[in-house]
């Protein structure tokens, strides 16, 4: 099936191929829903380190992969008689509608703050016509979210119906308030870990308050710092290297020279 051009159509060929019972490929014939959800986090990981690093020239084959997660799921639907490729795009297509009155329809959302709260009273929408159950704001909140992630699209959801401090005093203030809380539990004659673990859980959450009302977003701000702190310690391990040095030889002042060197030099 070697072609120089390809259609989405071929696509989903080729994934009905790779799924036919005799002829298709032994991996993909014994995959299901669960078994490659793995691989759609990963792809979705890779496509986002492909955006962090600037590399577009690679970003096309990326997305192509995480397009053939979508595809994978589409051609399982099929095979159980679920649903197929074209109910994900109508599905998408009627959300994009729906969620954009200013855009498809007659609505008037000219500010930012309007055009949000019609986003969110819609979401609520949709959310009671799945679920006539569903009564709190933070109900379709996938609980296997990255922690951080999660807890910043929980507050979001909570600050979108007014829970939430309107300045930033407060914020910082609640920060101090769960540090105090940790160090109470530590000067314990008996150390409980189960309380120290929901301090630091607390202390967690609080900083993730902090970073949402500087309108970052704490799962960029973290991989930045990762990086910041990788590219700081790889420049120590290589001074230590040309100075012939083992840092587990090396007494923490040592050390600690070597790091403020590499802050000077990394920036």
């Amino acid at each position: 099936m070697k072609q120089e051009h390809y259609s989405l159509d071929d696509l989903l060929a080729i994934m009905a191929a790779l799924r036919d019972p005799e002829q298709g490929c032994p991996w993909d014939k014994k995959q299901n829903f669960a078994s490659i959800v793995p691989h759609t986090l990963e792809e979705a990981y890779e496509v986002a380190d492909t955006i962090d690093r600037g590399a577009l020239h690679e970003l096309p084959a990326e997305l192509g992969d995480l397009l053939f997660q979508v595809v994978f799921y589409a051609q399982l639907g099929k095979e159980q008689a679920q649903f197929d490729f074209n109910d994900v795009v109508q599905a998408i297509s009627e959300k994009l509608v729906r969620r954009h009155p200013h855009v498809f329809g007659e609505a008037a959302l000219h500010s930012e703050a309007q055009i949000k709260a019609n986003w969110e009273a819609t979401k609520a929408q949709e959310r009671r016509a799945l679920d006539a159950s569903a009564t709190s704001v933070l109900d379709d909140i996938p609980r296997n979210l990255p922690a951080l992630s999660r807890a910043n699209k929980i507050q979001k959801r909570c600050s979108a119906v007014g829970f939430d401090w309107r300045e930033l005093p407060p914020v910082i203030d609640k920060i101090h308030e769960e540090l105090d809380e940790v160090m109470a539990e530590l000067e314990e004659a008996e150390q409980d870990q189960e309380r120290i673990a929901d301090e630091l859980g607390d202390v967690l959450f609080a900083c993730v308050n902090l970073v949402r009302h500087l309108k970052q977003d704490p799962e960029a701000v973290l991989r930045r710092a990762n990086d910041k702190f990788e590219r700081r310690f790889r420049a120590v391990e290589q001074a230590l290297h040309g100075d012939g040095k083992d840092s587990r030889a090396c007494t923490l002042d040592e050390l600690d020279g070597y790091w403020r060197q590499a802050k000077i030099e990394q920036g």
